[in-house]
């Protein structure tokens, strides 16, 4: 009887210390399950924060009303690509520079690592204080600049302001009497200022070297825009993905439009305006008086245009 007893604790124990095995192993399994789902957890969390907004690591700074919107469109449909949606003017408006990179950052578009975050206001190219605002910023930043013919960039100047003011209901002097005076082209208007090309940019290589900035041809990039994006996606370091088959010209609008994935854009009807009116000989005096400072430009960049 005594041993049938001790057999039985025996078994009891023996059953306890499985009991005692397995239970770690479950909670052992546990652990392991728990871990996994929290690593998996932190990496996607991991993923998700890496999407972030990031300062641009390219700006467009000019030229006004020298097709700035329609290359930042173009540049927009490269798969590494992000851009601003709306000129920020961090660099040129005193009252937004005073808000910090922090302010800046967060006007940026939301970006994976590796892709480029883009930023267009062509106000930055006229604007004096700009080139070292930018240059402390990041001093290996890449630079566009957009030119086209000074004369034609100056009248759709004037015409933008013409319909701005209109649109208020407010009056606005004819073209030709801001441009001459006295029978003479007026130096003093701004709209011309704004198309002394070589002026401005000089003072952007005070800061940076000519290497850095890649001056796009406007009046190609209208004509037709392909060649033009194949240069700056080699300027920007992209690899080739945008393509001839992303352009379509529109014979109503008269200007080329985008397609990408199945669907086209065009840009906005403020774009192919019709020009405000400019008698035959001023529109000469005005090129005659542009042919010694885009002389001068053409000697800055190494390169000729096809200008008046």
């Amino acid at each position: 009887m005594l041993w049938t007893v001790l057999l039985a604790l025996l078994v009891l124990l023996l059953l306890q210390t499985q009991l005692s095995v397995c239970l770690r192993e479950l909670r052992a399994g546990g652990f392991v399950s728990s871990a996994r789902s929290s690593s998996s957890s932190s990496s996607s969390s991991s993923s998700y924060n890496a999407t972030q907004q990031r300062l641009p690591g390219a700006i467009i700074i000019g030229v006004r009303k020298g097709g700035t919107r329609a290359l930042l469109e173009m540049l927009n449909l490269h798969p590494d690509v992000e851009v601003a949606k709306s000129e920020v003017h961090y660099f040129n408006v005193d009252e937004h520079y005073r808000r910090g990179l922090a302010w800046y950052r967060a006007q940026m578009p939301f970006t994976l690592p590796g892709q480029l975050t883009v930023e267009k206001t062509p106000g930055y190219f006229a604007a004096p204080q700009v080139p070292a605002r930018v240059w402390n910023m990041n001093s290996a930043i890449r630079l566009l600049l957009i030119v086209r013919d000074p004369a034609e960039r100056l009248v759709s100047d004037y015409t933008q302001v013409l319909h701005n003011r209109l649109t208020r209901h407010k009056s606005y002097q004819p073209l030709e009497e801001l441009l001459l005076h006295k029978n003479r082209i007026n130096p003093g208007y701004k709209a011309l200022q704004r198309s002394l090309y070589h002026q401005h940019l000089a003072r952007w290589l005070e800061v940076f070297p000519l290497e850095q900035i890649h001056v796009v041809d406007g009046d190609a990039l209208i004509r037709d825009p392909f060649p033009e994006l194949r240069k700056a996606e080699r300027f920007l370091d992209l690899p080739p993905r945008i393509s001839p088959n992303n352009f379509y010209y529109n014979t109503t609008k008269g200007f080329y439009c985008l397609l990408s994935a199945g669907h086209d854009k065009c840009l906005d009807e403020s774009k192919g305006r019709p020009h405000a009116p400019l008698s035959t000989q001023a529109f000469k005096k005005l090129c005659r008086y542009f042919r010694k400072p885009n002389k001068l430009f053409f000697e800055m960049v190494g390169r000729s245009f096809s200008w008046c």
